[in-house]
């Protein structure tokens, strides 16, 4: 961690910097508290000084509220065609986070936060950041974050097809779009008794599926720790443990399986926080690995499922035929695709910049085989 550096009634401070989003340190600091004007500490954030809280938590809280209110107040502009949208969606939203990302607070040796009427923030912030031993600085957005993961994770997600709840930890994408977990509880199984890699894994939601749907043995992966930490919860709280294996870090396991499952990220784009490599995937890379290292790691009259979302298409970053294409180069071949609609509110927000395509998306599920002679 970095060291960030402030004075604070004529005296030198400092403690260790954090941020999720890799934000840089800040290297302008004042301290504030309740006496501030909203307008001020508007203009210091905007200008890229970082505000330092000292007064009343709540207080704290309501700044945070004017200030995205006021950013909120200038439309995203839309772009020429889909892709330009998004991407000045995505800078858009990115000048929003570093603003709101410019209000600070001081978490002690404990994780306690010392400031007036403030909740006890330590579990949440160990589960967050791990044990901690010195005093560190971090944005009140991602302290909100925590806390709203640790009730995330207390009260967990219930999933229909589980009949039971899923609960993600922080920086792990929760399961709250159904229609995916859906597609894989629903689609046919390729053989009777059989073992299965789940790539990706995250929350471990799929892997759960598939040993609810009487899948002997699963390898689960992820790139993650977290999401490591995360699956091996979940699977241990559903009394799994004896059907699914999870490993990592990494994607691909050792050996072959009759069913390869992933539920690659699905938008090609550069994550800005841990909660978003769930989403976005650079170069669509994930994706890319997936299907190359497919063939060679089925068992024969084996299949690979991909759930992909074509949002990235509507949004004109990826081509049906892209996908087509390295589909093909990979060796494999489409046996079936079984279409989804997203039930979530989105798609029904017409103020979303997005809402054009949002609304016309299509979840599927491609089950793949490799080509004859692979």
């Amino acid at each position: 961690m970095s060291t960030i550096h402030w004075t604070e009634a004529d005296t030198d401070h400092s403690a260790q910097w954090h941020s999720e989003s890799a934000a840089p340190m800040p290297t302008r600091v004042a301290v504030i508290d309740d006496r501030v004007r909203a307008d001020i500490a508007y203009r210091l954030a905007c200008e890229g000084t970082a505000l330092l809280w000292r007064g009343d938590f709540h207080n704290a809280r309501h700044l945070l509220q004017v200030l995205r209110r006021r950013i909120d107040r200038k439309p995203v502009p839309t772009g020429a065609d889909p892709a330009e949208s998004f991407h000045l969606y995505r800078r858009a939203r990115g000048h929003r986070a570093r603003v709101l990302g410019k209000l600070l607070v001081q978490l002690e040796r404990d994780h306690s936060l010392a400031l007036r009427r403030a909740p006890d923030v330590r579990w949440a912030c160990t589960e967050a950041y791990g044990s901690s031993r010195e005093p560190m600085v971090v944005a009140l957005t991602e302290l909100l974050g925590a806390i709203g993961a640790r009730q995330w994770r207390e009260n967990g997600v219930l999933i229909p097809a589980l009949g039971a709840r899923i609960h993600p930890h922080y920086g792990v994408f929760s399961p709250v779009r159904g229609e995916y977990v859906d597609l894989v509880a629903c689609a046919s199984l390729p053989v009777e008794h059989f073992t299965a890699f789940d790539l990706g894994t995250g929350t471990g939601v799929l892997a759960a599926v598939l040993a609810r749907r009487g899948v002997e043995h699963i390898v689960a992966t992820d790139i993650n720790p977290r999401a490591l930490d995360c699956a091996r919860d979940n699977i241990d709280r559903l009394a799994l443990t004896g059907r699914v294996d999870v490993q990592g870090p990494g994607l691909f396991p050792d050996g072959r399986a009759h069913l390869v499952v992933c539920n690659p990220p699905w938008l090609p784009a550069r994550p800005t926080s841990a909660v978003e490599q769930g989403v976005y995937d650079p170069d669509s890379t994930m994706l890319h690995a997936f299907l190359t290292g497919l063939p060679d790691h089925l068992e024969p009259g084996g299949e690979g499922w991909l759930i992909l979302s074509d949002l990235a298409e509507r949004l004109q970053l990826r081509t049906r035929a892209e996908l087509q294409a390295a589909i093909e180069s990979a060796g494999l071949r489409v046996v079936d695709r079984i279409d989804t609609r997203p039930r979530h509110a989105r798609p029904k927000d017409i103020s979303d910049p997005l809402h054009t395509a949002r609304a016309a998306e299509v979840t599927s599920l491609w089950r793949l085989v490799p080509r004859c002679g692979r």
